[in-house]
Protein backbone atom coordinates (compact mmCIF):
# COMPACT_ATOMS: atom_id res chain seq x y z
CA UNK A 1 0.00 0.00 0.00
CA UNK A 2 2.44 2.45 0.70
CA UNK A 3 4.57 2.10 -2.50
CA UNK A 4 1.43 2.19 -4.20
CA UNK A 5 0.96 6.03 -2.46
CA UNK A 6 4.14 6.88 -3.37
CA UNK A 7 3.28 6.05 -6.99
CA UNK A 8 0.30 7.85 -7.24
CA UNK A 9 1.89 10.84 -5.75
CA UNK A 10 4.69 10.93 -8.53
CA UNK A 11 2.18 10.74 -10.95
CA UNK A 12 0.59 13.57 -9.76
CA UNK A 13 3.93 15.59 -9.25
CA UNK A 14 4.92 14.79 -12.77
CA UNK A 15 1.42 15.45 -14.30
CA UNK A 16 1.66 19.47 -12.47
CA UNK A 17 5.09 19.80 -13.64
CA UNK A 18 3.84 18.75 -17.00
CA UNK A 19 1.40 22.22 -16.76
CA UNK A 20 -1.95 19.90 -16.00
CA UNK A 21 -4.02 18.21 -13.40
CA UNK A 22 -5.37 14.96 -13.17
CA UNK A 23 -8.04 14.14 -10.86
CA UNK A 24 -8.88 10.77 -8.47
CA UNK A 25 -11.65 9.87 -10.47
CA UNK A 26 -12.58 5.94 -10.15
CA UNK A 27 -10.21 3.64 -12.13
CA UNK A 28 -13.52 1.64 -13.51
CA UNK A 29 -17.77 1.45 -12.54
CA UNK A 30 -18.80 -0.56 -10.17
CA UNK A 31 -21.76 -1.46 -12.46
CA UNK A 32 -20.98 -3.70 -15.43
CA UNK A 33 -22.82 -2.92 -18.58
CA UNK A 34 -23.38 -5.97 -21.08
CA UNK A 35 -21.47 -7.46 -18.75
CA UNK A 36 -18.33 -5.80 -18.95
CA UNK A 37 -16.58 -3.15 -16.47
CA UNK A 38 -16.74 -0.04 -18.41
CA UNK A 39 -14.36 2.55 -17.57
CA UNK A 40 -14.99 5.14 -15.52
CA UNK A 41 -14.30 9.12 -16.87
CA UNK A 42 -11.05 10.63 -16.85
CA UNK A 43 -11.04 14.02 -15.39
CA UNK A 44 -7.86 15.62 -16.42
CA UNK A 45 -6.76 19.12 -17.89
CA UNK A 46 -3.76 19.72 -20.01
CA UNK A 47 -1.64 20.94 -23.22
CA UNK A 48 -3.46 20.01 -26.38
CA UNK A 49 -2.63 16.74 -27.36
CA UNK A 50 -1.03 15.79 -30.60
CA UNK A 51 -3.94 14.07 -31.94
CA UNK A 52 -6.49 17.01 -30.77
CA UNK A 53 -4.19 19.22 -32.20
CA UNK A 54 -4.39 17.53 -35.95
CA UNK A 55 -8.35 17.18 -35.19
CA UNK A 56 -8.84 20.99 -34.69
CA UNK A 57 -6.33 22.24 -37.19
CA UNK A 58 -7.89 23.74 -40.07
CA UNK A 59 -11.60 23.67 -38.64
CA UNK A 60 -12.02 25.04 -35.02
CA UNK A 61 -8.02 26.09 -35.03
CA UNK A 62 -7.52 27.97 -37.98
CA UNK A 63 -5.89 31.36 -39.54
CA UNK A 64 -7.79 33.44 -37.86
CA UNK A 65 -7.72 32.29 -34.57
CA UNK A 66 -6.05 34.84 -32.27
CA UNK A 67 -4.65 32.70 -29.46
CA UNK A 68 -1.77 30.53 -30.01
CA UNK A 69 -2.22 26.31 -29.78
CA UNK A 70 0.37 26.93 -26.35
CA UNK A 71 -2.48 29.33 -24.99
CA UNK A 72 -5.34 26.71 -24.73
CA UNK A 73 -6.20 23.77 -22.79
CA UNK A 74 -7.54 20.27 -23.45
CA UNK A 75 -10.33 19.31 -20.56
CA UNK A 76 -11.77 16.19 -19.79
CA UNK A 77 -14.67 15.48 -17.72
CA UNK A 78 -17.13 13.57 -16.51
CA UNK A 79 -20.90 14.39 -16.29
CA UNK A 80 -24.57 13.13 -16.27
CA UNK A 81 -26.60 13.15 -19.36
CA UNK A 82 -29.75 13.33 -19.67
CA UNK A 83 -30.31 9.64 -19.46
CA UNK A 84 -28.70 9.43 -15.79
CA UNK A 85 -25.53 7.92 -16.50
CA UNK A 86 -22.04 8.94 -16.59
CA UNK A 87 -20.06 10.05 -19.78
CA UNK A 88 -16.73 11.36 -20.85
CA UNK A 89 -16.86 14.97 -22.24
CA UNK A 90 -14.02 16.91 -23.87
CA UNK A 91 -13.84 20.74 -24.17
CA UNK A 92 -10.71 22.70 -25.30
CA UNK A 93 -10.65 26.57 -23.20
CA UNK A 94 -8.04 28.98 -22.67
CA UNK A 95 -5.12 27.39 -20.52
CA UNK A 96 -5.82 30.06 -18.11
CA UNK A 97 -9.45 28.83 -17.71
CA UNK A 98 -8.69 25.18 -17.08
CA UNK A 99 -8.92 24.70 -13.93
CA UNK A 100 -11.62 26.78 -13.61
CA UNK A 101 -13.49 24.83 -16.14
CA UNK A 102 -12.92 21.34 -14.78
CA UNK A 103 -13.47 22.34 -11.31
CA UNK A 104 -16.92 23.43 -12.76
CA UNK A 105 -18.32 20.55 -14.30
CA UNK A 106 -16.27 18.18 -12.02
CA UNK A 107 -18.52 20.73 -9.12
CA UNK A 108 -22.01 20.08 -11.88
CA UNK A 109 -20.84 16.09 -12.16
CA UNK A 110 -21.10 15.93 -8.08
CA UNK A 111 -24.76 17.53 -8.27
CA UNK A 112 -25.81 15.41 -11.46
CA UNK A 113 -26.33 18.55 -12.93
CA UNK A 114 -27.84 17.60 -16.44
CA UNK A 115 -25.97 17.48 -19.92
CA UNK A 116 -26.91 16.34 -22.90
CA UNK A 117 -23.33 15.76 -24.63
CA UNK A 118 -20.30 17.34 -24.75
CA UNK A 119 -18.15 17.06 -27.26
CA UNK A 120 -14.86 19.23 -29.48
CA UNK A 121 -17.55 21.83 -32.04
CA UNK A 122 -14.84 20.31 -34.45
CA UNK A 123 -17.54 17.22 -34.36
CA UNK A 124 -19.50 19.61 -36.05
CA UNK A 125 -17.04 21.00 -38.91
CA UNK A 126 -16.64 23.67 -36.77
CA UNK A 127 -20.29 24.58 -37.52
CA UNK A 128 -22.29 26.79 -34.18
CA UNK A 129 -25.20 26.00 -36.09
CA UNK A 130 -25.12 22.20 -36.12
CA UNK A 131 -23.58 22.05 -32.39
CA UNK A 132 -26.47 23.87 -31.25
CA UNK A 133 -28.80 21.52 -33.16
CA UNK A 134 -27.18 18.64 -31.70
CA UNK A 135 -27.62 20.52 -27.83
CA UNK A 136 -24.10 19.92 -27.68
CA UNK A 137 -22.01 21.75 -24.59
CA UNK A 138 -18.66 23.57 -26.13
CA UNK A 139 -16.20 26.43 -25.43
CA UNK A 140 -13.69 27.28 -28.15
CA UNK A 141 -14.63 27.83 -31.89
CA UNK A 142 -12.81 30.25 -33.79
CA UNK A 143 -15.96 32.50 -34.92
CA UNK A 144 -17.56 36.11 -35.30
CA UNK A 145 -20.29 36.51 -32.86
CA UNK A 146 -23.91 36.19 -34.75
CA UNK A 147 -24.50 39.03 -36.84
CA UNK A 148 -21.51 41.09 -36.44
CA UNK A 149 -18.01 40.87 -37.82
CA UNK A 150 -16.43 41.00 -34.34
CA UNK A 151 -14.72 37.61 -33.01
CA UNK A 152 -16.18 35.77 -30.27
CA UNK A 153 -14.73 35.17 -27.09
CA UNK A 154 -14.91 31.53 -28.21
CA UNK A 155 -12.25 31.91 -30.97
CA UNK A 156 -9.89 32.98 -27.37
CA UNK A 157 -11.75 29.62 -25.12
CA UNK A 158 -13.30 32.31 -22.80
CA UNK A 159 -16.49 31.03 -23.44
CA UNK A 160 -18.71 28.10 -22.80
CA UNK A 161 -22.60 26.96 -24.23
CA UNK A 162 -24.32 24.61 -22.13
CA UNK A 163 -27.35 22.65 -23.51
CA UNK A 164 -27.95 25.14 -25.86
CA UNK A 165 -31.69 23.59 -27.01
CA UNK A 166 -33.13 24.41 -23.74
CA UNK A 167 -30.86 27.50 -23.18
CA UNK A 168 -31.28 29.52 -26.79
CA UNK A 169 -29.65 32.79 -27.35
CA UNK A 170 -33.05 35.33 -27.52
CA UNK A 171 -32.87 38.69 -29.72
CA UNK A 172 -36.81 39.99 -29.84
CA UNK A 173 -38.67 37.71 -31.64
CA UNK A 174 -35.66 35.60 -32.64
CA UNK A 175 -34.48 32.29 -30.87
CA UNK A 176 -31.48 30.29 -31.92
CA UNK A 177 -31.49 27.71 -32.37
CA UNK A 178 -34.70 28.18 -34.26
CA UNK A 179 -35.94 24.87 -33.19
CA UNK A 180 -35.19 25.94 -29.50
CA UNK A 181 -38.64 28.14 -29.75
CA UNK A 182 -40.43 26.23 -26.96
CA UNK A 183 -37.20 27.06 -24.57
CA UNK A 184 -37.80 30.67 -24.68
CA UNK A 185 -40.38 31.20 -22.37
CA UNK A 186 -38.24 30.77 -18.87
CA UNK A 187 -40.75 30.85 -16.60
CA UNK A 188 -41.48 27.23 -17.05
CA UNK A 189 -38.20 25.12 -15.95
CA UNK A 190 -37.48 21.94 -17.28
CA UNK A 191 -34.39 19.09 -17.74
CA UNK A 192 -31.21 21.20 -18.97
CA UNK A 193 -32.33 24.47 -18.41
CA UNK A 194 -30.15 27.17 -17.06
CA UNK A 195 -32.21 29.26 -14.27
CA UNK A 196 -30.17 31.98 -11.78
CA UNK A 197 -29.43 30.27 -8.25
CA UNK A 198 -29.37 26.63 -9.60
CA UNK A 199 -26.17 24.75 -9.55
CA UNK A 200 -24.93 25.36 -13.06
CA UNK A 201 -25.47 29.17 -12.73
CA UNK A 202 -23.68 29.03 -8.62
CA UNK A 203 -20.70 27.19 -10.34
CA UNK A 204 -19.64 29.57 -13.21
CA UNK A 205 -20.74 32.55 -11.15
CA UNK A 206 -18.99 32.20 -7.77
CA UNK A 207 -15.34 32.02 -9.63
CA UNK A 208 -16.32 35.05 -11.62
CA UNK A 209 -17.78 33.68 -14.81
CA UNK A 210 -20.93 36.07 -16.42
CA UNK A 211 -23.71 34.54 -17.73
CA UNK A 212 -25.55 35.39 -21.10
CA UNK A 213 -29.01 34.94 -19.31
CA UNK A 214 -28.41 38.11 -17.61
CA UNK A 215 -27.51 40.56 -20.51
CA UNK A 216 -30.20 43.81 -21.23
CA UNK A 217 -29.99 43.74 -24.83
CA UNK A 218 -30.40 40.46 -25.60
CA UNK A 219 -30.71 36.58 -23.39
CA UNK A 220 -27.65 34.33 -24.42
CA UNK A 221 -29.18 31.52 -21.86
CA UNK A 222 -26.71 29.20 -22.59
CA UNK A 223 -23.28 31.28 -22.48
CA UNK A 224 -21.25 31.69 -19.94
CA UNK A 225 -17.55 33.62 -20.43
CA UNK A 226 -15.04 34.80 -18.27
CA UNK A 227 -12.29 37.50 -19.19
CA UNK A 228 -8.79 37.27 -18.30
Amino acid sequence: MKRFRRGFAFTCILTLLAGGATFAAPAATTTPIGGKVTPAATVSYGSVPASIQRKIMGISFNKKTPVKMNDLSYVKVRYIGFDNKEHQGELIVHKKLAKDVSEIFEELYKKRYPIDKIRLVDEYKGSDDLSMKANNTSAFNTRTVAGKNKLSNHSYGMAIDINPLQNPHVAGSNVSPATAKAYANRKVVRKGMIVKGDACYNAFKKRGWIWGGEWKSSKDYQHFEKKI
